[in-house]
């Protein structure tokens, strides 16, 4: 419903139109451009969709410039602290924070969907040794539909909440599989009696030969980081799964086409570079060099890790997961890129070039930097961020395949190709 309305004026014709505004929970108001070509014969020109509000929802809220997150009202920060990440997973899907009997009902139905098919297992020998794991996890989680047909009616709410779950559940125990793959080592089936991260590292670092211990802190910050990545608002990867499944695709093949975009380098591979950027610094004493680099328009030198599209402040994320990554680094800091990232932290933040800008660290910088502690490969740390965004790409797309508005994605073009022209015969061309 409209709370008000904008007029637009042609300058050409002199006709005025009324175009109704919407107002959200929080935000900017937004134009409903709905009527827009009907009543004026034009399109709205928007490359990236920076200024356009593609759907409605009520998953997940962000302000760039005040530094806020909330998945369904609750701040990260209260979330990060009081919760662990398959209730946050829940509340994504449901709305509401589980009560005790629907959180252990809901870790129950996690825990009996972890196991995947054998002949799922299979599909990585079909792998090159030394593929990439995130090839791999979009392969295998598109695959998934041909092992579910008999629950994809995407109609069916409860189809869909199975879905989810079976999801959320395989995730880890496919991304484990992978890494052992490209390790050349056994899989490692999944354990009930594990929590979330817990099973997820067993499968990861367990071998048949040799018992293996969960670390505490390594569940912890596992647990902290899937939290802080579980969802972001209409992103690239999530605004692809809400194109893909607005077709009415399964959502196997949804969830495997956001996983492929968030491989993009612009999008998830962000804090594996900010681990390059650090091998290409070297040396705590190069710094100064390479921040003065940064400050160069004509350099082609970035400083990543800093600053955000969309956060005009600093990061909540970063603001919750530095405290734990010092920790991590106290217990297992021997990677000497550890120490240069701390003190690039340090330097670059009493920098006034970067205080002035709000270049401040995000959670792409410090993340790398605990994957890296935790003794992850590089290869994977896309994964994770796959793992943990499963819930609100799952989410995204239950929300959306529910509301009765849906309609297929068919965004518009600004043509500037040649004009129409007759094809000349062969020996006629140049």
């Amino acid at each position: 419903m409209s709370d008000s309305k904008v007029v637009l004026q042609d300058s050409k014709s002199g006709q005025a139109h009324e175009l109704p505004v919407h107002q959200g929970t929080y935000g900017a108001p937004v134009i409903d451009i709905t009527s827009l070509n009907k009543q004026t014969g034009y399109f709205t020109y928007d490359p990236g969709f920076v200024s356009t509000a593609s759907c409605k929802s009520d998953i997940t809220y962000l302000d760039g410039n005040e530094g806020e997150l909330m998945y369904r009202g609750y701040p990260i920060e209260q979330l990060a602290e009081k919760c662990n990440f398959l209730e946050v997973c829940y509340l994504l899907l449901h709305g509401e924070l589980p009560n005790v009997g629907e959180k252990e009902s809901f870790e129950n139905s996690i825990v009996t969907h972890t196991l995947i098919n054998e002949s799922l297992l299979n599909f990585f020998k079909g792998f090159h040794y030394d593929a990439h794991p995130m090839a791999m996890m979009t392969g295998v989680v598109g695959s998934l539909s041909a092992f579910y047909h008999d629950s994809l009616d995407i109609q069916n709410p409860q189809h869909r909440m199975e879905t989810a779950h079976r999801l959320i559940a395989k995730m880890p125990t496919i991304a484990a599989a992978a890494y052992k793959h490209r390790m050349g080592e056994p899989f490692m089936y999944p354990q009930n009696h594990l929590n979330y991260c817990g099973n997820f590292l067993h499968m990861m670092y367990a071998r048949p030969v040799e018992e293996y211990e969960v670390d505490p802190m390594a569940e912890k910050a596992l647990d902290i980081l899937f939290i802080l990545h579980a969802d972001h608002e209409q992103n690239a990867s999530t605004s692809t799964v809400r194109l893909a499944g607005s077709s009415d695709a399964n959502p196997y093949a949804a969830i495997a086409a956001g996983i492929a975009c968030l491989w993009g380098a612009a999008h998830g591979g962000a804090n594996e570079a900010v681990l390059k950027m650090l091998d290409e610094i070297g040396d705590v004493k190069n710094i100064e060099k390479y921040l003065a680099k940064a400050k160069d328009k004509t350099d082609s030198f970035r400083l990543m890790g800093f600053g955000h599209r969309v956060y005009k402040n600093f990061d909540p994320r970063a603001k919750i997961i530095k405290t734990i990554c010092h920790q991590v680094l106290e217990k297992y800091g021997d990677d000497p890129r550890m120490e240069l990232a701390m003190r690039l932290e340090e330097i670059a933040l009493k920098d006034e070039y970067f205080i002035e800008r709000k270049l401040y660290p995000n959670v792409d910088f410090y993340s790398g930097i605990i994957y890296s502690a935790l003794k992850f490969p590089v290869e994977m740390f896309t994964v994770m961020f796959a793992i943990a965004r499963t819930a609100g790409w799952i989410s995204h797309w239950i929300e959306m395949i529910a509301d009765p508005s849906k309609k297929i994605g068919r965004p518009r073009q600004l043509y500037t190709g040649p004009a129409s022209r007759n094809v000349p015969d062969i020996s006629q061309r140049g």
